[in-house]
């Protein structure tokens, strides 16, 4: 079978390669790709910034955010033949840590997880692929394509959670939330906030096209200025860009009591100068606290599940704002000025 593989921490290596078919060591489960997103953590395995090959083995099969069509199952498996489903990424570490071995993977104490397409295991940018049902979640039919866009939704599920789990900590009602990008995460990050009744605003660099519309398309506000120009004092700041002067913005401006969740990841090498004593200031007698979030569990991919099931078709269907068929994988690298999510089409849904 054909699948997109790469020898990690060389660049340029990538090839559409020829494959065994997938090792029934992965799992009972059978499954025929349709789908899979390309995303920043993809671009960097790309470059030879990032990744692992399997124990073993030189190229890794590329891909962690998958859709696919079950083509066998065990009998008691939660899903059949003919069901669309997405992969988990993450696997726990064998040990396995505290909270590996209860199911909180995402937390790992250890660094020994394993993740699909991304570190010690084969990813799912081929053509089939083979799965554990535990790690498996079936996705509403009628998304379509759309379900591509589990995995990505499930990162900001988990970062909600987390801001609920902080908030809670005394009287929680938030009401308005800033989302920092307007990204496939920013975007995402806002449509729950809008199906949680929130005022949400959006920041990102450009000033039309079709991020301003989809924000828009939400019921959300798109600016592109600062913090504290888009909303004074929100309860809830979602940071998606990872850009050292938006994550400083946001912690000088969340407002009492409020929780800055960041998702995006800084590349470094940049100083900015602040004032530590004032933002220390702030921070603590505003009882406001930052956290960090990253991957997700299976708890945050069934709460994805649920919030794109209740999400408007036509406005996913343009999240997704790109297609590129398997045998042109490359050209999903090239950005363009109306990107937002761009997709690797393996089969038709």
């Amino acid at each position: 079978m054909k699948a997109l593989t790469v020898i990690p921490m060389k660049k340029g290596s990538a090839e559409l390669s020829e494959v065994d078919a997938p090792p029934d060591s992965d799992g009972p489960v059978l499954v025929d790709t349709v789908a899979v997103g390309i995303c920043g953590t993809d671009v960097e395995i790309l470059s030879g910034a990032y990744g692992w090959a399997p124990p073993g083995r030189e190229r890794l099969i590329l891909g962690h955010e998958s859709l696919g069509r079950v083509v066998e199952a065990p009998k008691g498996a939660a899903v059949v033949a003919g069901d669309l489903v997405v992969g988990i990424v993450r696997r726990p570490d064998p040990v396995p840590c505290a909270n590996c071995a209860v199911g909180e993977w995402d937390f790992c104490r250890n660094g020994e997880y394993t993740e699909r397409g991304i570190k010690e295991h084969d990813g799912y940018l081929s053509e089939q692929y083979r799965i554990t049902p535990e790690y498996v979640v079936k996705v509403d039919p009628s998304l379509g394509l759309c379900g591509v866009l589990l995995e990505p939704t499930s990162v900001v599920a988990k970062a909600w959670e987390q801001v609920d789990r902080i908030g809670g900590r005394a009287h929680w009602a938030p009401e308005k939330v800033v989302v920092t990008g307007a990204g496939p995460i920013g975007l995402l990050a806002a449509l729950i906030g809008v199906q949680r009744g929130m005022e949400v605003h959006v920041i990102d660099q450009v000033t039309q096209g079709l991020k301003p519309d989809l924000v828009r398309a939400l019921g959300a506000n798109y600016h592109t200025g600062s913090v504290a120009d888009a909303c004074a004092e929100p309860d809830v700041i979602i940071e998606c860009t990872g850009v050292s002067s938006l994550v400083l913005d946001a912690m000088e401006h969340v407002g009492p009591g409020g929780v800055v969740c960041l998702t995006g990841v800084s590349s470094g090498g940049r100083t900015i100068q602040v004032d530590e004593g004032s933002l220390n200031r702030s921070m603590v007698l505003s009882n406001e606290t930052v956290v960090g979030s990253v991957n997700a569990n299976r708890r945050h991919y069934e709460a994805a599940a649920e919030a794109l099931a209740r999400a408007d078709r036509d406005w996913l269907e343009r999240v997704v704002s790109r297609k590129v068929p398997l045998s042109h994988w490359s050209e999903a690298l090239d950005r363009r000025p109306d990107d937002v999510k761009v997709v690797v089409e393996v089969a038709g849904v």
